[in-house]
């Protein structure tokens, strides 16, 4: 009698588990835009009045996302679920002193600040104090002044970048580099 129909089961079973991680990422990252949208939206739930909302689900969508956990997610964010998620921001600085924004959710500030922190300090970088070097605009933050990085630089900034980004609770990441 052949194993194979057992090792294949295996190898499927293997597969299923490494995408419904990398699912439950996508979800976790697309629930998050949505709170945000909600949340700087002063709390209106309506996709007709609310276009970061709107915007926020049609990504939700594109990851296919079921409509129960989006609309899940309104309902937590509107604050009529009882998950104490809050939006945080922090500033660092990475190599070549480039300072990264790291806009979060998250229902627990210990634990985010402590990953951010953790991320930062492997790539040779720290947190430093918010509220200096962006300023928020209407869809994102924009740095108050640019610097020039050199390649080596850049090649490690965008794995630190990377690596913030594949963390649950960080949503989207800004820096000051020079652009062109």
């Amino acid at each position: 009698m052949s194993m194979s129909g057992h090792s294949k089961w295996s190898k499927v079973k293997h597969q299923k588990a490494v995408s419904d991680v990398v699912k439950g990422k996508l979800f976790t990252k697309a629930a998050a835009a949505i709170t945000i949208a909600v949340r700087e939206g002063g709390g209106v739930s309506d996709v007709t009045s609310n276009f970061k909302l709107r915007l926020a689900i049609e990504k939700a969508r594109a990851v296919n996302m079921p409509k129960e956990n989006i609309d899940r997610a309104i309902v937590r964010a509107a604050g009529l679920g009882n998950g104490g998620i809050e939006t945080i921001v922090y500033e660092g600085f990475g190599p070549g002193g480039v300072a990264i924004l790291i806009d979060a959710v998250t229902d627990n500030r210990q634990r985010t600040a402590a990953a951010v922190r953790n991320v930062l300090e492997m790539a040779s970088g720290k947190l430093g104090p918010a509220g200096y070097l962006f300023e928020r605009m209407d869809v994102g933050f924009r740095p108050t002044a640019t610097i020039p990085i050199s390649d080596a630089d850049k090649a490690k900034l965008d794995i630190l970048i990377e690596k913030l980004e594949v963390l649950d609770d960080v949503h989207r990441v800004f820096t000051n580099v020079e652009e062109g």
